[in-house]
């Protein structure tokens, strides 16, 4: 399995000029190398290859030598990356590369190979920078893959290591309807299982949008260009930061809990993106990230050999009856209980659906894949 480990580093003066001529290169070849994709398939109707970019990149030292001052490897990787763009560009029609700039908040730079971790002394080794301190509090074994050396907004370096422990994927565990749950996302409560459990909203946005509120107040008053604007900035990333991990600390614990205690997890597809066009939820919807909280399920899903089910976005899981089947087409979003007429039952809207989303999963028919 391919895993990712990723810690917090803590270089020296020179050592954090050394990063920044390592963004600033790779940003380059980047930017340098899509305009030749974008001006090949311009003249010539093909794409040119990354194999072909890196054999040319060494022409570019003579005008601009500063690029010999960083890994030559890094550089590279900037091609890698390009050619990954495109990939998913083609595959999913959308996202066409764009060129990066150095006003980017997040700076980035991979190394392929060539670099050491030790644990003992809480270092890594990186080519043309040597040891950088780093807080490596987990323990991996295994092939060291890539590493990515990133800088968020708030100032803070990390590097993500890429590791192969050379095990293999579990195999899927069976599954019953009583190891089976099924979950309904909200925004009111953030799960609702269908054993009638609701997790609540923390809603971390919201609670620190006062604070974010005189933050941006104040930097609006900062003159563009001085040292107090960029001090203003840094505390925004900062708060930004702060909320950002809030909310995986808590996805994190509920989706670990989630694959532990249960041998299938049944989830509705949900249009994110058509959903955040209603400006009056779309602020509430990206608060509670349900497409986060789904990535986070379904890798750790693979990990354990725990199996996902997915039922399409259009089924009527909120006005079915789970006692009798009785379609109810008068129910509203401001319906959150509701009586059936037909057999009488009393349902909760939202327990209603993750009882519906369950039973829809476990009959194969609906399913859109496992």
């Amino acid at each position: 399995m391919l895993k990712a480990y990723k810690y917090r580093m803590y270089p020296a003066k020179q050592q954090e000029e050394m990063f920044s001529k390592h963004f600033g290169c790779v940003r380059v070849i980047y930017n340098w190398a899509l305009e030749q994709k974008i001006k090949t398939y311009e003249q010539d109707g093909k794409a040119i290859s990354r194999f072909t970019l890196n054999k040319t990149i060494p022409t570019l030292y003579k005008d601009m030598e500063w690029l010999k001052e960083v890994n030559s490897q890094s550089l590279r990787g900037a091609t890698l990356n390009l050619d990954n763009a495109f990939t998913r560009f083609f595959r999913e029609k959308k996202g066409f590369p764009k060129f990066k700039s150095k006003k980017n908040p997040v700076q980035s730079f991979s190394i392929p190979q060539h670099y050491k971790v030790d644990f003992e002394k809480n270092k890594v080794k990186l080519p043309k920078i040597g040891w950088v301190k780093t807080k490596l509090h987990r323990y991996f074994e295994g092939k060291y893959k890539t590493a990515t050396v990133s800088k968020i907004p708030s100032g803070k370096y990390f590097i993500s290591i890429l590791v192969d422990d050379n095990k293999k994927l579990p195999d899927k565990q069976d599954f019953d309807e009583n190891s089976t749950v099924g979950i309904d996302v909200g925004i009111k409560d953030f799960a609702i299982m269908s054993n009638g459990e609701k997790i609540d909203n923390h809603r971390h946005l919201n609670n620190s949008i006062k604070r974010l509120k005189v933050l941006q107040k104040r930097l609006s008053r900062k003159q563009k260009g001085s040292k107090n604007r960029g001090k203003a900035k840094q505390q925004i990333a900062k708060l930004h930061e702060k909320i950002a991990n809030q909310r995986n600390d808590f996805q994190h614990k509920l989706t670990s809990r989630l694959i532990s205690e249960n041998q299938a997890i049944a989830l509705e597809t949900l249009n994110v993106s058509g959903m955040l066009k209603n400006h009056c939820l779309a602020q509430s919807i990206s608060d509670v990230s349900w497409s986060s909280f789904v990535t986070k399920l379904e890798y750790k899903a693979e990990w354990y050999g725990k199996t996902i089910l997915r039922i399409g976005q259009f089924e009527p899981s909120t006005k079915i009856c789970n006692v009798c089947g009785y379609h109810n087409k008068n129910i509203t979003l401001a319906d959150r209980k509701w009586q059936c007429p037909d057999c009488g039952a009393s349902h909760d809207r939202d327990v209603n659906a993750a009882i519906n989303i369950k039973k829809f999963a476990l009959n194969k028919q609906n399913l859109i894949g496992i």
